[in-house]
């Protein structure tokens, strides 16, 4: 079984954003629970490869792709994603470019995003670092694309039925995804 050295919780620093909906894009607004960001989580000697095996011991989430993030906004009704940064470093948006209310953090090799379904994202600018991350979803889940447009809508009132997760998707039985509602 394959685990990283992972930052400390005691010593780990985490954002919380609750973004308001925009326009058709709900954010944060239906479940309320926050984007969350754990800062230099993983080690500066992970890898891809190693993110991925760390994430299938934990056993909560399914690793999937190793990409950069879509330059267009999209977010995910069916299921939550985890984006683990494994190079690079990236100036991001979410909740949409025309929202008052989004946030607009620049991320980096080592960080961890968890973005609720509903949450708008898009990369905004990847500084040609090669900028690339593990993108993970919950055990069973299958993301699927939403834009903010019409048509959208009954998939958007699922995601109030997604439940959230029971162990952090890299911490296991404890985490900061296990007190994100606070």
């Amino acid at each position: 079984m394959v685990r990283l050295n992972l930052t400390s919780l005691s010593t780990l620093k985490i954002s919380r954003h609750q973004i308001p909906a925009h326009g058709l894009i709900p954010n944060t607004s239906i479940q309320k629970q926050p984007l969350l960001i754990y800062h230099s989580c993983l080690p500066t000697s992970a890898t891809a490869s190693t993110i991925e095996a760390h994430l299938n011991a934990i056993n909560v989430v399914t690793p999937q792709w190793r990409y950069t993030m879509y330059s267009t906004t999209h977010f995910h009704s069916t299921t939550h994603e985890v984006l683990c940064i494994s190079s690079g470093r990236a100036k991001l948006c979410f909740g949409g470019e025309d929202n008052p209310g989004r946030f607009e953090p620049v991320v980096e090799k080592g960080d961890v995003i968890i973005v609720p379904a509903g949450v708008g994202h898009r990369l905004l600018d990847d500084f040609n670092s090669g900028f690339e991350m593990v993108g993970s979803y919950p055990k069973g889940k299958q993301w699927d694309m939403c834009y903010g447009k019409k048509g959208e809508e009954s998939k958007v009132k699922g995601i109030g039925e997604l439940g959230w997760f029971e162990k952090d998707p890299l911490y296991g039985d404890e985490g900061p995804v296990l007190q994100s509602d606070s």
